[in-house]
């Protein structure tokens, strides 16, 4: 592999009841942790909140959380899926070395 891949989440602090959250945040360390597991250094995973000055310019029409591997959108919405990321990652990777 000739480079490092960037995963990029999206997200931003959730209001509920009890206050406001950070689950978007949480659930991307957790990520960070299972990819790097799975792809040690060949992968970076880096969280922005949606109101970071350095946030990612985000694609027309996408929702958060948006997740995207070298600028690659996985998914915009919904849930942060893992086995997704992961098969972006091995899709990505399978086309610098074929």
């Amino acid at each position: 592999m000739s480079k490092q891949l960037l995963v990029q989440i999206i997200g931003a602090p959730v209001a509920c009841p009890d206050g406001v959250k950070d689950t978007w945040r949480q659930v991307a360390g957790w990520a960070a942790g299972q990819l790097k597991a799975r792809f040690g250094e060949a992968v970076e995973l880096r969280y922005f909140d949606l109101l970071d000055t350095d946030c990612p310019s985000m694609p027309v029409g996408a929702q958060l959380p948006l997740v995207m591997v070298n600028a690659e959108v996985v998914s915009s919405g919904g849930k942060i899926s893992i086995p997704a990321i992961r098969r972006k990652i091995e899709e990505i990777m399978e086309r610098q070395t074929a």
